[in-house]
Formats: C-alpha cells, structure tokens, sequence
C-alpha cells in the first residue's frame, strides 16, 4: 500500500474521534443548504432567505450539496426541511461530518498527485511523499476548520492541489477545467485567477521567438483554452441564467454592504490599520475632541461585527482590489519571465493567495489556508521556504485557535498547532538549521499568544471587563507573522529564487 493511503487512514481516524465536538454557525449554514436544494426548485435556491444563512455559493457547490441530500434523506429526512432552522439531531450531526470526512479523499488525490512532482528520495517514514502528505493530510489548521468548526476546505484545496499537478506536467487544458470547476465551487480562489491567467498566457496561448520580445498568438490554444473556461462556467450558470436570475446570483456571491472587516479581524494589514483609528479615538478623547459613541464602540465590541472606522478615512472596496492586484504585480511579472517554471507558478499562487489576504475586502480568517497548504510543496524543495512555512503555518494554526472558542476544544486546538509545528520542524531538514533570534523569539511569542488566549486572560480575570482583548492581541501578533513571512517570500522569489522545475506541454 502507498505510504500516502497510509497516512490518510490514520487521519481520517483521528477526525472521526472529533465528531461530537464543537460545531460552528457553518454547520447550520450547510444544513440549510442541504435542505434549499433537496426541498425547493432550482429557481429558488438563491432567492430563499427564511434562515438568514442564504446559499451564498457558486452554483457547482448547491449541486454538491444536492448530491449530499440525495444521501441525507436516509440518516434523517427532517434536516432536509428548510423551516427545521437549528436542527442538529445525533442523525444530522453524524451525517455531516462524515461527508467532510469523506470528502477529503480529493485532497488525498490532490496530495498523492503532488507527491509525484516533488524530486528526493528517504525511507518509508522520511519520504517527501510521506512528509507532505502528513503535513498537508494532518493540516491542523484543515483540521481545526474542516472537522471541528466546519467546512469542506480539504474538498476545495484538494481540487486546488490536482490542478496545480497537471500544470507541473504539461496538461494545461486539464489543470484549468480543474481550476475553473474549483472557481464555480467557491469564489474565494479567485484571489488565484491572476496566476493562472499569466503563467497560461505566457505558456499556452502565446510564444515568444528566442531572441524576440513580441508575443505570436496561439490561436487554437487559446480557442481549446476558452472552449474548456467558458465550457465549465456555461454549465454552472447556465440554468440561472436561463432563469433571469444571473444578478440576484452575484449579488449572493459578492455581499460588497459587508464591512471591511470579517467577524473578527483575520491577521491582515488591517488589523494594524484598525488599531490605528482605535488609537486615534483613545488619543482624540484624551484631548477632549469628541468621538461619536457608535462609530468608536463598533471597535470595541469583542471583534464579532463588522469594523467602522471612526477617524481614519473609510475604506472601499475598489480600494482594496487595487492594492491587491498593486501588490501581485511583481510575483506576476516575475512568472511571465519565467515560463514553463513550475516552482514559479506555485510560488505565484502563493502570492496571489498572501496578497489577496492581507490586502483584500471582507477577508476571512481560513482564507490563510489558501496559502499555507500549498506551501508545503515549496518547503520541500527549498530551505528557505521550509522555514518560511513553519514560520506561517505556525502563525495561521494560533490565529485560526479563536474560531473554536469552546474550553473543552482548548486543549485540541494547543495540541493540534502544536504537533503540526513540531512535526514541521523535524519533517523539514532545512527548517532545523540554526534560526535566528527573532525567528525563535517569535515563535515562543506564538505559544504564549495561544496560552493566554486559552487560559492566561480568564485566570487574570479580564474576561468580564475586557472580552475583546484575546482575539485582538491574537490577531496583532499573528499578522506580524504572516506580513513578515510574505515579505520574505517575495524577497526569495524575487533575488533568491533556485531553478524550478520545467514543464513540458502534453
């Protein structure tokens, strides 16, 4: 048997014993998205609105969740009524976990795909297939997310993960009809479009004679190329199109009356923009100037609503997407010039995903993952970006702790970013060398962060009359990490970078 199967047994063993833990809102949200699809017409899906959880997924994911029903109806057939709002029956619970479990075999798929583009051999327990399968298999923060919070991450990033395999191998058509089917599940990795659409347009649509700088267009690359895009969009949207209901759809999709900030504040730019204003109003009313009483308390409400400012200048949307793309900008010019690399583009998509993140509108806490997993390829073929990827994984897995808020899930959580982190230190050779100062302090840093957030800020007593401060000293700290990691990750692509892989085209 491979050693990767081997790998996802024993994790799909420990991610049954979680069970009857801690369920978030999101497991209500997909319940009720079990029960619009399998109760209403299709015409209904994105209109319904009797639970404020709405179906606000592309339409590829509310068939998936019909797929689900469709098995559903024989756990327990009332989980499927859209009125039932809260509904969590023993058979309901069961029922859900074990598709997200079950789902993860695409990740398997994902991860024994990328196994075989990664060069180095070991024993049966050091392998680069083994190692990348236990770090991204035994991901604490998938399994924070997926299996105790709830979501189907793995099922998405598992998607991601067979794309990006056939991209290192030359199947550009595959590797997008993959991607673009990922897209019409969940419309977060469009933070990732922008890599995929230069590394094939520099790759399969046009060439560039040695010696010349003009691009020659390939015209029946491009037509297979948009054949296979506009193929798999037609057939997610088409039915709502035919409806009339394409607006109502991407007005479900993109909710721009959300504030910058999602429940509480993910480890981004953000977050010391925030303290900011919040440091702006304390000084403000130190000399007497007055603050409007809502507007500052919103930044002081625990972190669970959305964030307005109260002196420094509101930010919008299209600001944000400006500094985004201003932000990929150089990861994109940097792949266009070096076609056919397969470390490239992966490290592209890693800055996507970071930028997209730490820059974005809206931006929610898990989107980290969307850079963490994929990480873990790079970390075993490069030494600084193995221990760049300690660095963030660490610094994810402690701010995603917050999310599981419970005090019997607060000895998983500290176990699960523990083991991940100890693991990741001994599984990466060239992340064991001798770390700097900051490097260590910084991560001891992180383990006090998650002790206190766990356990430090009740024993002092601070819960009653400062709720908010855990969530917010987490998600400070946890966002030098992560800023620092992307500003490290670009100055490797950038100056650093070693040879990659060449992709020849199938």
């Amino acid at each position: 048997m491979d050693s990767i199967y081997e790998v996802f047994i024993l994790t799909s063993c420990l991610k049954l014993l979680l069970i009857p833990a801690y369920r978030s809102t999101d497991f209500e949200v997909h319940r009720n998205w079990l029960a619009i699809t399998h109760s209403l017409p299709l015409e209904q899906w994105y209109t319904e609105s009797t639970s404020e959880w709405t179906l606000d997924y592309p339409p590829l994911f509310a068939w998936f969740e019909y797929c689900l029903s469709q098995l559903a109806a024989f756990f327990d057939p009332r989980m499927l009524e859209v009125q039932n709002l809260n509904y969590a029956s023993p058979a309901t619970i069961l029922f859900q976990r074990l598709t997200v479990i079950a789902s993860d075999f695409v990740l398997l798929v994902g991860v024994k795909k990328c196994a075989d583009t990664v060069p180095g051999q070991g024993t049966y327990l050091t392998s680069p297939r083994v190692r990348l399968a236990a770090l991204t298999l035994g991901s604490a923060g998938l399994i924070m997310v997926d299996h105790i919070h709830f979501q189907y991450n793995g099922l998405l990033i598992g998607l991601l993960l067979i794309s990006y395999a056939h991209m290192t191998q030359g199947r550009f058509l595959k590797s997008a009809f993959f991607f673009t089917v990922l897209l019409n599940m969940k419309h977060i990795f469009l933070y990732l479009a922008p890599a995929y659409f230069v590394f094939l347009l520099r790759n399969y649509c046009v060439t560039i004679p040695a010696g010349g700088w003009l691009p020659r267009p390939q015209l029946a690359n491009t037509a297979k190329l948009g054949l296979v895009v506009l193929g798999v969009f037609g057939l997610s949207l088409a039915p709502f199109a035919a409806l009339g209901q394409l607006p109502q759809l991407v007005s479900r999709l993109f909710p721009f009356k959300r504030g910058l900030c999602h429940a509480y504040w993910a480890p981004n730019l953000w977050v010391f923009y925030n303290l900011a204003d919040k440091l702006a109003v304390f000084g403000a009313r130190r000399l007497g100037v007055s603050v409007p009483g809502s507007a500052a308390a919103s930044m002081t409400g625990g972190l669970v609503q959305d964030v307005e400012h109260a002196l420094l200048p509101a930010v919008r949307p299209a600001a944000t997407f400006a500094l985004s793309a201003a932000a990929m900008l150089p990861a994109l010019v940097t792949l266009w010039r070096r076609p056919a690399d397969a470390a490239a583009f992966l490290r592209a998509l890693v800055q996507c995903a970071l930028c997209s993140f730490l820059l974005g509108w809206h931006v929610h806490e898990k989107a980290v993952l969307l850079a963490v997993v994929p990480l873990a390829v790079l970390a075993l073929r490069s030494g600084p970006e193995a221990r760049l990827y300690l660095l963030l994984s660490a610094a994810a897995h402690v701010s995603l702790g917050p999310l599981l808020f419970g005090g019997r899930e607060a000895p998983a959580r500290l176990l699960l970013a523990g083991l991940h982190a100890g693991y990741a230190a001994q599984a990466l050779p060239a992340a064991a060398g001798p770390p700097s100062r900051a490097y260590t302090g910084y991560l001891a840093g992180l383990a006090a962060v998650a002790v206190y957030d766990v356990i430090g800020h009740r024993a002092l007593g601070l819960d009653g009359r400062w709720p908010f401060l855990p969530l917010l000293v987490t998600s400070l700290y946890c966002a030098v990490g992560v800023v620092c990691c992307w500003l490290a990750l670009y100055w490797h692509m950038l100056f650093r970078v070693e040879g990659g892989q060449k992709i020849k085209v199938r």
